[in-house]
């Protein structure tokens, strides 16, 4: 289609558009998400046909505002946190769904070369984990009490210990983002390979139930989060490699904006795992192991729901596809 036709054929649906965001028009949010749809598939067709064209550039600031408006539409009275927490943030991970997706597949690729570097190299653990650490640990093992380790110290004091240090973690991997997502791969590869050092360590020393049953208790949700704020990292890498047909400039503040979202909705659970590590963790060999268990599968359920199945059902009730 010659661009002139297109944009004969489309131009009311557009100007209909202006008006509803200029307030001149009133519309029910599924007519916004719907509109939304219909001018997401415009600009599509005008990447792929018209890419250096005026009517791109155009459609793309549109675009922008109708993605902006389904997220404001459909407002309820409820709690501006909770609205937060289980709109928002559910939205953006629903927009930038492959960033989340990519994260889960580099960290698992860094888990599985830290495995094999561990099996294939009996001083790699020690080079990852420290002498201190695995002589300490030796030590433990042969005592009987493999997870001995994180039992020292005030359940209090552990628990504010941890999560600053997990924050601090976090927070390397968003603002790392800025570095186009380098410092953030960057983390990703020293905590991957640690986890999977550490993991294989215990399996060497024929304890590694133990360490299952003890350490998942909290690194689910600490494991999970850091995977989730590595994401925001790449968000914001991205939004500076890839503008798009918006200006460097932009991009990057539609990126840092979302990705500092998603990074919040993080902080709840970092929370939750310096308390299980503080509170729970240190007590895993007294307790019933179907207990344990139980508490694992919880976390991995609630966070898997949370990030990745919430998103989709969110999207779907704003009309979004």
């Amino acid at each position: 289609m010659r661009e002139v036709a297109f944009i004969k054929q489309n131009k009311e649906k557009w100007l209909e558009f202006e008006q509803l965001i200029s307030n001149k028009e009133k519309k029910s949010p599924d007519d916004i998400a719907n509109l939304h749809i219909k001018i997401m598939n415009d600009l599509v067709y005008a990447q792929t046909y018209y890419p250096k064209s005026k009517v791109t550039l155009f459609l793309n600031k549109l675009a922008k505002t109708s993605f902006d408006k389904v997220y404001d539409s459909k407002r309820t009275d409820k709690n501006v946190f909770l609205q937060f927490f289980f709109e928002k943030v559910p939205l953006r991970c629903y927009t930038y769904r492959k960033y989340i997706y990519i994260s889960f597949i580099f960290f698992f690729i860094c888990f599985f070369v830290g495995l094999l570097s561990t099996f294939n190299d009996e001083s790699f653990a020690r080079q990852i984990l420290s002498d201190g650490y695995v002589d300490q640990t030796l030590e433990n093992i042969e005592s009987g009490d493999a997870m001995a380790i994180y039992k020292g110290g005030s359940n209090w004091g552990t628990f504010i210990g941890i999560y600053d240090n997990n924050q601090r973690v976090g927070l390397n991997m968003f603002l790392s983002g800025l570095l186009v997502g380098i410092g953030t791969a960057y983390y990703i590869v020293v905590n991957a390979i640690m986890v999977a050092v550490f993991q294989a360590f215990f399996y060497q020393q024929n304890t590694l139930f133990d360490s299952l049953k003890g350490i998942w208790i909290h690194g689910t949700y600490e494991i999970f989060g850091i995977i989730i704020e590595a994401a925001a990292g790449y968000i914001i890498g991205a939004s500076i490699l890839f503008p798009g047909t918006l200006k460097r400039f932009e991009s990057f503040k539609i990126g840092i904006r979302d990705a500092f979202y998603i990074f919040i909705s993080t902080i709840p659970f970092t929370i939750m795992a310096a308390f299980l590590e503080g509170y729970v963790t240190r007590y895993s060999n007294i307790m019933p192991t179907i207990f344990c268990f139980a508490i694992i599968l919880f976390s991995l359920v609630s966070i898997s729901y949370y990030y990745l199945v919430l998103p989709f059902k969110v999207a779907r009730k704003h009309g979004l596809r």
